[in-house]
């Protein structure tokens, strides 16, 4: 049996701020340190990675496993890809605490987590393509263009790749988009959305996003108060800009 699992995001993984006091992102170092401490307290550990097309964290985690392993061959490390990232790998993570609450074992809970994530979607949009085009995430040519049509993508995370879920000219529209978007995704899979986690997130416009859950909610068929709200973090927040807009969604695991 597990005792604890170890949860690592990219902006809310520091226990002790002294610890990663250069960037966000942890170095191998950083994650060896961190594994030792609960090897040595005689704690097993699932680190969960933000997906790989985004950051190298999964490599350095596994490579600080391995670091870790030739000291405590018997420690039980275990580091999973999330393939997701933001309020989506949040979801993850406590669907991972549910598991341990239910009294799954170890092996239980990796089989599971496993079994789970390829459920995962982010369906969102944002204020503004101008982040994106100064992040380097979309070409400038096409970046300038979609800026001058004030242009809104509405963009799928799926399976640690993004994919375009349309475009649309103005808030309210590119917000009715990601809705139809959400629609279309539970058709698709002929799923009931009472059998997901589903969380909101979003940048800075608390109010919007009220309304957005209701929507959500009512398009879903859903009670309001099962959907959790998360606010964007600084990491993700610099290419979407000030107000991104959407959702999480994994199944919840079978017990």
């Amino acid at each position: 049996f597990f005792n604890e699992i170890l949860l690592y995001f990219e902006t809310k993984m520091v226990e002790n701020p002294k610890v990663f006091p250069k960037s966000s992102l942890p170095s191998i170092i950083d994650y060896e340190t961190v594994f030792t401490k609960y090897v040595e307290a005689n704690l097993a550990i699932i680190c969960i990675c933000i997906t790989t097309k985004f950051s190298g964290s999964y490599n350095s985690a596994s490579n600080a496993k391995n670091m870790v392993l030739e000291k405590y061959p018997d420690a039980q490390i275990t580091v999973i890809d999330a393939t997701i990232n933001t309020v989506l790998q949040g979801l993850y993570v406590i669907e991972a605490a549910k598991m341990k609450n239910d009294g799954l074992t170890y092996e239980e809970t990796i089989d599971k987590l496993e079994e789970i994530k390829s459920t995962g979607r982010i369906i969102f949009t944002i204020g503004s393509i101008d982040y994106l085009k100064n992040g380097g995430r979309i070409g400038k040519v096409a970046g300038v263009a979609a800026s001058a049509l004030g242009l809104r993508p509405i963009i799928i995370l799926r399976e640690g790749e993004i994919f375009t879920g349309g475009i649309a000219r103005s808030r309210s529209k590119s917000i009715a988009k990601v809705l139809e978007q959400i629609k279309v995704h539970f058709e698709t899979i002929k799923e009931d959305p009472k059998d997901y986690s589903i969380a909101v997130g979003y940048g800075y416009d608390i109010e919007e996003t009220k309304d957005f859950k209701r929507k959500v909610a009512e398009l879903l068929s859903i009670n309001e108060n099962e959907i959790i709200v998360q606010q964007i973090g600084a990491t993700i927040g610099v290419h979407t800009g000030p107000h991104p807009l959407g959702i999480g969604l994994i199944k919840k695991y079978n017990k």
